[in-house]
């Protein structure tokens, strides 16, 4: 057993390595196949991954089951096991489809994890072997060069220039210079300078360490452990949900009772028939159906989704999706491709050259005048070898840009101009954050040139010459240096960051040369990505405001926010982290409410974002990608984690991820919230008028002193088969093309509103009345035959009502009658089983039916669709304009 170090930082090299049982040669391989066992794998546990058997559980615990199962119960009470067994069926079908989409999901995201194993270096018995990341453990060497990702926490006991990118673990932007020293204990995480944290990585440099925390051992783990206890909240469909199943127990309660002092006072019966009445008016009321269907409305959706790239997590957020009022989102990798393209060069006495060709392909051409072209020539020569990167394609065809993308753009440039690292190479000194440029000496005509990369203003202070179009050198004068000063502001206006390129033909200490030669300037850009424009059009014709809350620099970020329509005119303000740290709780709520741009954002301050707009009322989806991104993703309504950026801790605290990092994925995602909406409240509609229309036939005919005109077991029959089919091909509805073009589902919009009512008088009044003529009529005939005609007429009824729901706010006739296969196929399924289940005797004794002549049988079912009818008159007259 090994001792692991409380806090590594304290130690020196030696004595870490001596504790942890390990040398700079390695572990061996069986040392590490052991401590592999020992200590488990080096991943962190998916906590949002349930068991299977809770995922099944989770399927039953909703409020509707409960009252589906006091139902079956009552059932089983009095006798009617046709009713258990039915009722008994429907819930093991929604739990089902509940079930399976949820484990579907959870396995899309596994497999979306699969697809981006890392990869990382270790020493095993002095060779330096790649291995999956997951196969570290404690006393691993790790080596890491620039761009490497850490695959475990561990102590640096080797690092030259070593900088590293922990903005995902701390919320520190700028890379964290590294070192080998001892640190005092009490030295913040942040601080601890002479270790690499799991899921940060190298900027710049190369490292040496020994591993010292895996899997939930490291401080990310500990982060994702944390998380745990933050108790899930329940999603804004939930919610609607138990409303609408307290609203459907009202109402079946309602009309029990109603029903039994109906039949009280008006039939001559003893109170134990009156009292099994009502029970049974009861389970015919609830509509059963209701769980099961609103599952599929979200299967359905949540599927379409993931065909758009959008994998949802949490079922029950699919509808949510359709309520957002203000998406929050990242810029780089979300907004624009993450591919730094460099678009324009330029030297002195030049015109500016104009550069082709998007992302890490190297091929583009350059647009500018022969003379201008050739002049570049040195630029291109910097540019191909001041950098430490490289871009390969891997077996699947995915580029993998390795190193600072910044400097792999000047390897794209270099490329596409022909340029290549043709010369020896002495010495490259990485990015220096205090100097804020990086060199590489070369061995050029026998003679030792320092090529310099970085920040305009710190290589200009050190520039005193330049060239003129002849390749003449000259002295640096003012009116040059204005000049360049004119260009810089005027590309970085155009959303360009500048970056500026010298040399020097002579040695010296980096820490102090003077009279470099300035070569020229390159522009470059983090290009919007396509479709993102037109996007953000679609939120703002929806009524979603986008903000975007970014790391990057307040004018790249204004820049780019114009040029993806997030800025609106009015609305130039742009806020940085520490404007907004300086704020009272008044000024900041003020702030976000009338800026759509924030620069320099910790993950901290974008959570406290997420809280002002909680508390100004809006519904937000947020987008993140790192570890300290997963408190942010937790408060927001719904989370939104990256699928290629992000880290496992990110998705595990979002309720969807997207597997492509576009944030035109979002939009497409909330169109079909907006859609699974409105199918849900149709399908409810469906169910809820037509199951009033039954309770209501069965109280009048009670009231004018006549038995039961239909019993439970014939209902229910009308509930499985016609409404069964029905509704959930109702579920299937697709948009209708105008989804983005109104306000955001009002949160509190109550599936069943007032937009039921004409629907609901419409149908219940003709139902009612066709059911109740029907009876009169035949009841003469016997009680069976007047039944079956109330059968008929009202199981016709709610079949031609399913064409009324698939449009609420228009003609049928306007979205295609028949349009919709699967409720073509809906209705074919139910005419057949109703004409058979009268027609075939085993049945129709079961259900005690009586035969029907095909006459009397077509004249019920053409009266039957007055309901189509007459709703399409309504919907013309209301919404004609």
């Amino acid at each position: 057993m090994i001792k692991i170090p409380k806090h590594p930082h304290t130690y020196e090299s030696n004595a870490i390595l001596s504790d942890l049982g390990s040398d700079e040669n390695g572990l061996s391989k069986e040392e590490a196949e052991r401590r592999l066992i020992e200590f488990g794998p080096n991943e962190i546990p998916d906590p949002g991954k349930k068991p299977v058997w809770k995922i099944l559980l989770k399927q039953f615990n909703n409020l509707m089951v409960y009252i589906l199962f006091v139902a079956m119960a009552i059932s089983y009470l009095t006798n009617h096991l046709v009713d258990v067994y039915v009722i008994l069926a429907i819930i093991i079908i929604n739990a089902l489809i509940g079930f399976i989409q949820e484990y579907r999901a959870e396995g899309a995201l596994a497999a979306l994890k699969n697809m981006l194993v890392p990869k990382c270096k270790v020493f095993r018995e002095g060779s330096l072997l790649t291995i999956n990341s997951r196969e570290v453990v404690p006393g691993d060497i790790i080596s890491l060069d620039e761009g490497d990702s850490v695959p475990a926490d561990a102590r640096i006991i080797y690092q030259k220039n070593a900088r590293a990118t922990e903005a995902s673990l701390t919320g520190e932007a700028v890379p964290v210079e590294k070192t080998t020293e001892i640190l005092p204990e009490e030295i913040p995480l942040g601080d601890r300078k002479n270790m690499v944290w799991k899921s940060t990585f190298l900027s710049s440099g190369s490292v040496k360490a020994v591993v010292t925390g895996t899997g939930l051992n490291s401080q990310i783990g500990a982060i994702a452990m944390s998380l745990r206890d933050i108790a899930p909240k329940k999603t804004n469909f939930q919610l609607k949900t138990d409303k609408l199943a307290k609203q459907m127990a009202i109402i079946a309660i309602t009309c029990a009772i109603t029903l039994f002092f109906v039949a009280y006072f008006f039939q001559d019966a003893p109170l134990d028939d009156i009292l099994l009445i009502a029970i049974a008016a009861l389970v015919s009321t609830i509509p059963e159906g209701l769980p099961a269907v609103l599952s599929i409305v979200l299967a359905i959706g949540s599927y379409r989704m993931s065909r758009k790239n959008a994998i949802i997590r949490e079922i029950t957020a699919t509808e949510s999706l359709g309520s957002v009022s203000t998406i929050v989102t990242d810029k780089t990798g979300t907004l624009t491709q993450n591919t730094m393209t460099i678009k324009k060069i330029w030297m002195p006495e030049t015109n500016d050259v104009q550069v082709s060709g998007e992302g890490w392909e190297s091929e583009g051409r350059f647009h500018g005048t022969e003379n201008d072209i050739l002049v570049t020539e040195l630029l291109f020569e910097i540019a191909a070898h001041c950098h430490n990167s490289s871009i390969e394609i891997n077996d699947k065809g995915q580029i993998i840009v390795t190193g600072d993308p910044t400097e792999a753009a000047f390897l794209v440039l270099g490329n596409k101009a022909g340029k290549s690292k043709d010369l020896d190479i002495v010495e490259d000194i990485a990015f220096n954050s205090d100097l804020k440029y990086r060199s590489t000496m070369v061995i050029k005509n026998g003679k030792k040139v320092r090529f310099f990369l970085g920040a305009p203003e710190a290589l200009l202070d050190l520039c005193e010459i330049t060239r003129d179009q002849s390749g003449n050198k000259i002295p640096l004068k003012q009116e040059q240096l204005e000049e360049i000063e004119a260009k810089m502001k005027g590309w970085s206006a155009d959303s360009l960051r500048v970056l500026a390129l010298a040399q020097k033909e002579e040695n010296g200490n980096i820490h102090e040369d003077q009279e470099l030669e300035f070569v020229g300037l390159a522009g470059m850009m983090d290009p919007p990505r396509v479709g993102v424009y037109e996007a953000v059009k679609s939120c703002h014709h929806a009524g979603i405001r986008v903000i975007m809350a970014t790391g990057d620099h307040a004018e790249t970020a204004l820049s780019i926010g114009k040029k993806v329509g997030i800025v609106r005119e009015g609305r130039e303000k742009v806020y940085t982290d520490a404007q907004l740290s300086k704020m009272s709780e008044e000024e900041f709520d003020q702030a976000v409410s009338e800026a759509d741009v924030f620069s320099r954002l910790t993950p901290l301050m974008k959570l406290k974002i997420a809280k002002s707009l909680q508390k100004q009322g809006a519904l937000i989806a947020m987008t993140g990608d790192g570890v300290n991104d997963a408190p942010a993703l937790k408060q927001a309504n719904i989370g939104i984690a990256m699928g290629i950026m992000g880290t496992d801790v990110a998705k595990d605290a979002s309720m969807m991820v997207l597997a492509d990092d576009n944030f035109a994925t979002i939009v497409k995602a909330v169109e079909q919230g907006r859609i699974v909406f409105n199918n849900a409240r149709r399908t409810s509609f469906f169910l809820v008028t037509t199951n009033f229309a039954e309770i209501l036939t069965l109280i009048v005919a009670v009231s004018m002193g006549m038995a039961m005109p239909l019993t439970a077991t014939q209902i229910l029959w009308i509930n499985l088969v016609t409404d069964g089919f029905c509704d959930k091909a109702l579920a299937t509805e697709k948009g209708k093309g105008n989804e983005l073009q109104s306000p955001p589902i009002d949160p509190k919009e109550n599936i069943l509103n007032k937009t039921i009512y004409p629907f609901l008088i419409i149908n219940v009044l003709i139902m009612t009345t066709l059911a109740i003529t029907a009876y009169l009529w035949y009841l003469p005939h016997g009680i069976d035959k007047a039944r079956t005609m109330v059968f008929i007429t009202m199981a016709f009824s709610q079949l031609f009502n399913t064409f009324n729901m698939r449009n609420l706010t228009g003609s049928c006739f306007k979205i295609g009658l028949f349009s919709n296969k699967w409720v073509n196929y809906a209705l074919l399924v139910s005419v057949l089983i109703q004409v058979l289940i009268i027609e075939i005797p085993f049945f129709s004794n079961l259900f005690k039916f009586h035969t029907v002549p095909v006459e009397e049988f077509l004249f019920w079912v053409l009266l039957s669709s007055s309901v189509f009818w007459v709703t399409e008159i309504f919907k013309y007259f209301k919404f004609k304009n």
